[in-house]
């Protein structure tokens, strides 16, 4: 009985550090292609703990008589444990959505007009979320011009996606369970089916294979988008959570010095930055201090001509498609000026007899996230 106590609590053991291991940023998790493996052992976790606290139950009272302390240090060891993989470090009690959502006009601001946002408009409804606060809620529920939304991001691959929270045609609840290949993984309520934030998949459980409806969003400074859209509504931080924005008050401009969240500076390393745009089948990475220098990159990417376009605030950017391989910008105040239009920096035309050019979805991430979700990746 005495063996089969302290295989109880060596079981129970390491079964909580796996259950924490292969969806938490440790040492060697990320790299591994263990989705599998995470999300058998999460779904069957209370079958696991209940088979190693009845071997514990089971070997205790022979156990508690022959050495009684410890017996007793084993119980609490696995206690402490258990609270920590479950309370400390468990990413849905360590990352919160806002308590209060709130959004206001310019006028009642309190957000710096320099800060990165990700931004959405429908309707006629204009939204900017400032990255600094979705870098630690990680999601945000909301709805603009009366569609629901799902505003992400995710600081370790420094991307934002925003969905339509709706699967097999019903409105859906998320939560951040942990991570995958270093991007955040949320659990949807109703299947508990884990989906990847990068892509809106779904990479485990019975919805695996299904891909959430993406929202068009853009990356871009608060001062920008309110330039381009006067009567937008901002989200506000919530002031619980202050210390918190406060932690990532340097992360837009790459200054943090953690190993997940840094900038590398050099182009084409594992924390460098990219924009990445993908059309039909076909995905591309371009380097962001390329970009920066040249301010326009035209290209062709699965036959369709686009031009990537950084605004002279540095920050901001966006993907349009062009018209023909012949139309060339020149960029002059972040209006683009072609051979027969001129057009505002998110494509809207000048000439009211003439189309405007499509804004294509395009991200900011790090290389080593955007190679890893895109394999097949030009660059």
């Amino acid at each position: 009985m005495k063996k089969v106590f302290y295989l109880g609590i060596l079981g129970f053991l390491l079964f909580e550090i796996a259950n924490v291991f292969f969806i938490m940023p440790m040492p060697g998790s990320q790299e591994m292609n263990s989705i599998d493996i995470a999300y058998f052992l999460y779904s069957w976790r209370w079958y696991f703990r209940i088979l190693f606290g009845a071997m514990i139950l089971l070997g205790l009272k022979s156990t508690f008589l022959k050495s009684k302390w410890l017996s007793v240090a084993a119980i609490l060891i696995v206690i402490a444990v258990y609270y920590a993989a479950n309370y400390e470090m468990a990413a849905d009690t360590m990352f919160y959505q806002p308590t209060v959502l709130q959004l206001t006009n310019t006028t009642k601001n309190t957000v710096n007009p320099d800060r990165l946002v990700l931004a959405v408009k429908y309707n006629g409804q204009a939204k900017a979320y400032p990255i600094q606060f979705l870098g630690y809620h990680h999601q945000v529920r909301d709805s603009v011009g009366g569609k629901p939304i799902m505003v992400t991001y995710c600081t370790v691959c420094r991307t934002g996606r925003v969905f339509e929270p709706i699967v097999n045609g019903k409105p859906e609840n998320f939560r951040l369970v942990g991570m995958d290949h270093f991007n955040a993984m949320f659990e949807d309520q109703s299947t508990k089916s884990w989906w990847r934030q990068a892509t809106g998949e779904a990479i485990a459980g019975k919805l695996n294979g299904y891909t959430l409806p993406e929202f068009p969003s853009v990356q871009i400074t608060l001062r920008k988008w309110i330039a381009l859209h006067p009567n937008t509504l901002i989200m506000q931080p919530d002031k619980k959570f202050q210390a918190e924005y406060d932690s990532l008050k340097t992360y837009e401009k790459g200054r943090l010095k953690g190993k997940l969240t840094r900038r590398d500076t050099a182009s084409w390393q594992a924390k460098s930055w990219i924009v990445g745009v993908i059309i039909g089948k076909s995905s591309k990475a371009y380097d962001w201090n390329k970009l920066q220098k040249e301010r326009i990159i035209y290209d062709t990417v699965d036959n369709h001509p686009i031009a990537v376009i950084v605004s002279k605030d540095n920050s901001s950017f966006v993907v349009l498609e062009r018209q023909n391989n012949d139309q060339v910008f020149t960029l002059v105040n972040d209006t683009l000026i072609s051979q027969d239009n001129s057009y505002t920096f998110m494509g809207l035309s000048q000439n009211p007899a003439k189309p405007n050019l499509k804004k294509l979805n395009a991200y900011q991430e790090y290389w080593h996230s955007w190679k890893t979700f895109h394999p097949s990746t030009q660059r």
